[in-house]
């Protein structure tokens, strides 16, 4: 995976920071012994998340499937798909950790000169203005994105939840899609369902071409009107039941 990314990518530049922050504050509270530990390395869940939200992302549940599908979230995730519930409940939990290591992982890119982590203005100074003030504007434009930015993840998780299902995360295939043996059982008698009701189509209106052909050759005069148009193939999935169609593998 670290071959699909080029040198100067984001990514590298957020694992760097991060490997330079004091993560023990998310190491507390878990037994030495290894039970009740976390099921991912903080320090891999605190990259993601500041990945994530350097780049605008906030919804949990985006980066759940980012991590599953974006060469950048599945470097910085180590190639593991956390799930959006995992991922909400480690910013709630950690939240004021967070804060201050986004904080000083930005502070560190800005002082790096990083005037821009990802979408995140991260230098708040202005030329001519003296130090220990240029260190204070900084902080505190920094700090004020950063809390921006748990507000905003707070607001879209919970509105997620809320049209979702706490569970859910939005974007799952309907149960009777679900499986291969069941998906390609439910493909194929829909296409044969198509295939049937575009053949009625057609048959129908080569009927009602033959009907109008006898009725012209039988009064001697072509009929008025324009002749029927061949049936349209949008208008062939009107032909489907999918109520017959199987639902689940069987």
């Amino acid at each position: 995976l670290t071959e699909w990314l080029e040198e100067d990518h984001l990514a590298w530049f957020v694992l760097d920071a991060v490997e330079q922050m004091d993560l023990s504050a998310f190491h507390a509270g878990y037994r030495a012994d290894g039970w009740g530990r976390a099921a991912h390395d903080p320090k891999m869940m605190v990259a993601l998340t500041l990945y994530a939200y350097c780049i605008g992302i906030r919804s949990a549940r985006a980066i759940e499937r980012a991590c599953g599908v974006d060469v950048a979230f599945r470097v910085v995730a180590a190639n593991q798909t956390p799930d959006h519930t995992t991922i909400a409940r480690f910013r709630q939990r950690h939240e004021q950790a967070l804060a201050s290591v986004f904080g000083e992982s930005l502070r560190l890119c800005a002082q790096a000169g990083m005037v821009k982590v990802g979408l995140v203005a991260v230098d708040g100074t202005k030329m001519g203005c003296p130090a220990a003030l240029a260190a204070n504007r900084t902080k505190s434009h920094i700090d004020e994105q950063v809390a921006t930015m748990f507000a905003e993840a707070a607001e879209v998780d919970a509105r997620e939840d809320a049209l979702f299902g706490a569970d859910a995360r939005g974007d799952e295939p309907p149960a009777q899609l679900r499986g291969a043996k069941a998906r390609r059982e439910r493909f194929t008698a829909a296409k044969e369902q198509l295939d049937a009701a575009a053949a009625k189509a057609q048959a129908d209106h080569e009927q009602h071409l033959a009907e109008r052909a006898a009725k012209e050759q039988a009064s001697g005069q072509k009929l008025r009107g324009r002749k029927p148009k061949p049936p349209p193939p949008a208008a062939w999935c009107d032909g489907v039941d999918w109520a017959t169609v199987p639902t689940q593998a069987g």
